[in-house]
């Protein structure tokens, strides 16, 4: 595994990005304070990019064109070593394409470009897509999964923070067990834009909201002070945490798990983007302090 890292950013915001995983790792406002979760216990990750599957599979036999499927939680993306294609003072460019490792278990062409920029106290993520096959439909999720230091600051408590979506937000949620997406349908926790935080709704593991109607949220304290994260491109969102640990995560997909009795073909499960030969998808987030 790489180690190498590149930090960039303004005056303003500072961000490290590694090789292993094109991940982000840490984000620092002007004073040094520390935005990311720390990656320690009981979580290693700070903010893996999820390829070519967000969450899991069921534990049946899967086939991508009659070829076993063997695939990871969150696919193997966040556990490569990207390739720098460009680093500058404001930012990086990292590739990654199939090889014999991936090829084992996901037998697909592809190129992931992610492409990290600071500009002033904002950070914005993008992703690049491509499926460089001259026939072959690329079947593939993607999503982000950046956790955020929680509570924001120590004087305030976990609970006094909230997220403000952008839109309101009265659709049902779906939740997980350790099998994949359950059937059924549960009750939004969001108070029309408004949803408190509280390590209780994540005891159930996270909360999916699909296909959802904002593009951003304000992640806050009662001083209204905090985060601000928007995305394009990407269709759903996670919200998870571990009780007991410091932080949110606010994960924009384009997908999420299987169902539970999911089995078959991979290019039938619900939430694939489907990228015909030659054909590119883009989708980027990005955070700014408020």
């Amino acid at each position: 595994m790489t180690t190498e890292k590149h930090v960039f950013g303004t005056d303003l915001l500072t961000a490290t990005v590694t090789a292993h995983g094109a991940e982000l790792i840490s984000l620092r406002d002007p004073t040094g304070r520390e935005l990311m979760w720390n990656g320690g216990p009981p979580w290693p990750r700070h903010s893996p990019v999820l390829f070519p599957i967000v969450g899991r599979l069921p534990a049946h036999e899967i086939t991508l064109n009659d070829q076993p499927l063997h695939l990871p939680q969150h696919g193997f993306a966040r556990d490569c070593t990207f390739h720098w294609l460009d680093r500058t003072a404001q930012g990086c460019t990292l590739e990654l394409t199939e090889n014999a490792a991936t090829l084992t278990g996901f037998p697909e062409r592809f190129r992931l470009r992610m492409t990290y920029r600071v500009e002033e106290n904002r950070l914005t993520v993008s992703y690049e897509l491509h499926n460089p096959d001259s026939s072959a439909v690329l079947h593939a999720s993607l999503g982000a999964h950046p956790a955020f230091i929680w509570p924001l600051r120590e004087d305030v408590p976990k609970t006094a923070h909230q997220l403000i979506f952008s839109e309101n937000e009265p659709a049902p949620i779906r939740r997980i067990d350790d099998k994949g997406v359950l059937p059924e349908a549960f009750p939004t926790p969001v108070q029309g834009k408004n949803l408190p935080l509280t390590e209780e709704l994540f005891v159930a593991d996270a909360i999916i909201m699909p296909e959802l109607n904002s593009h951003s949220v304000s992640y806050i304290t009662p001083q209204k002070d905090g985060l601000h994260i928007t995305w394009n491109g990407f269709r759903d969102l996670g919200l998870w945490m571990k009780p007991g640990a410091n932080f949110i995560c606010i994960e924009p997909w384009h997908g999420y798990a299987a169902p539970g009795d999911f089995s078959g073909d991979f290019s039938r499960k619900p939430g694939l983007l489907h990228l015909e030969a030659g054909e590119s998808w883009n989708a980027n987030w990005s955070v700014e302090t408020i």
